[in-house]
């Protein structure tokens, strides 16, 4: 059993960055690909950002390439999103989700594990 914490959302205007953080607890944390999805409201859950257990591959949607990046410290059972150049349409409950030995997979069903998300509002 794997437990997600996010943390990091709040009210930002429109062009600023916003970083949001994953603690995780319970099993080991180094054996779980992570990933961000986003859930905007009657919205289905979209992949954002993933990142495979050695953190050596990364993997993002195209909306936010090149604005956003993933990371991970192992060793402090964490794993972040720096998000930049923040627009209305980033607007959503963001999730942080494990996956076991996963590769990063964009596939909302491939995730075990899911935190209770953090809201990122971003006004215009």
């Amino acid at each position: 059993q794997v437990q997600l914490a996010e943390s990091g959302g709040r009210l930002v205007q429109a062009g600023a960055s916003l970083r949001l953080s994953c603690v995780a607890s319970g099993r080991t944390f180094n054996s779980y690909a992570m990933g961000w999805f986003l859930q905007g409201p009657g919205k289905e859950r979209l992949f954002v950002a993933a990142i495979n257990w050695p953190g050596t591959t990364t993997n993002y949607a195209d909306s936010v390439k090149g604005r956003f990046t993933i990371s991970r410290d192992n060793a402090k059972n964490t794993v972040n999103l720096q998000m930049r150049g923040l627009n209305p349409e980033d607007t959503a409950i963001y999730y942080c989700a494990a996956d076991n030995w996963g590769s990063g997979s964009r596939d909302v069903e491939q995730y075990e594990y899911w935190g209770q998300g953090t809201q990122v509002t971003v006004s215009s």
